[in-house]
């Protein structure tokens, strides 16, 4: 290109490749190498997934088929079908569903009044309060296991479902109480004083104005609870012993006896129990991400 200055013409020389362009290079480089990294990392994650529901449709003993056949050469979904015969499986799902629910919605009652008053509420010792109940995340289960056992044993709760549902109608668990606590501070307060101006007490405040507004931290605490909950096998397997009081996690037991585990009828129980997380999951999965993302800006 030539620009004319006075009577002489100056040839100016654009670059080839402007600055511009290799941002924009850079910039699609860095964001191919990070949508690369997170679908080797999805694919590495669904791999057991896979192998899982795999197993699941193979004959007996077709899991041991070596070198591994990654696309079988038949499916059989009466495995599933199996499952029903060969366990009361009906009975252990019923079981988990009851254990689940009752203890999930025990769990955002009581927690979330507790992080109600722990977020909102002014009385004496609070902050010491909120340490010591922080303090027992520390403590592993094991040390309050015998003492619950004694406890449960008194009460006659022993080969029933309620020391795996009443504990979480009190309080829900320091986790949860921690988790939605955060996201309350995280709220304006403005609605609350009106509301108070209108002469609503903390009840009603916490009913019509803080409980609606923290569906994310209320999401987050379902996630949780009911993934702890549904795959516990632990806790139904300290106090329950009949067949009719165990739950699936326990009930996977018997696809295995101590001459041969079958992989395939376990395989396709396992798959059937993941069923119901993997939809809580996808259903729950934007608010649960917000409100993670949320219940710890409080803090800062």
């Amino acid at each position: 290109m030539k620009v004319g200055l006075g009577t002489r013409e100056v040839e100016v020389r654009r670059p080839f490749l402007s600055a511009a362009w290799w941002d924009r290079q850079r910039k699609v480089l860095r964001l191919a190498l990070i949508y690369g990294a997170l679908t080797l990392g999805a694919i590495v994650s669904l791999v057991p997934l896979y192998w899982l529901v795999l197993t699941s449709l193979r004959p007996t003993g077709g899991e041991f088929t070596y070198p591994p056949q990654w696309i079988p050469s038949s499916l059989h979904f009466e495995n599933y079908a199996y499952v029903f015969d060969r366990a009361p499986f009906l009975t252990y799902t019923r079981n988990s569903v009851f254990v689940t629910v009752v203890a999930t919605i025990g769990t955002l009652i009581s927690g979330s009044l507790a992080a109600y008053a722990f977020a909102r509420l002014r009385f004496i010792g609070r902050d010491v309060w909120f340490a010591v109940m922080l303090s027992t995340l520390m403590l592993p289960y094991a040390v309050t296991m015998i003492p619950e056992f004694l406890l449960f044993r008194i009460l006659g709760w022993l080969d029933s479902l309620w020391p795996l549902v009443v504990p979480y109608w009190f309080g829900g668990g320091a986790f949860n109480i921690f988790l939605m606590r955060q996201f309350f501070l995280t709220l304006p307060t403005e609605m609350e004083d009106a509301a108070r101006v209108d002469g609503a007490g903390p009840f009603r405040i916490y009913l019509q104005i803080v409980m609606p507004l923290s569906g994310p931290a209320l999401a987050s605490v379902v996630v949780f609870s009911f993934i702890h909950h549904w795959n516990d096998f632990l806790a139904p397997l300290i106090y329950t012993n009949s067949p009719g009081q165990r739950t699936l996690a326990l009930g996977l037991r018997y696809f295995a006896d101590e001459q041969i585990t079958q992989f395939n009828y376990t395989m396709a129980a396992s798959t059937l129990m993941l069923v119901p997380v993997l939809i809580l999951f996808f259903v729950a999965n934007r608010y649960f991400v917000r409100g993670i993302a949320t219940s710890g800006l409080a803090g800062r």
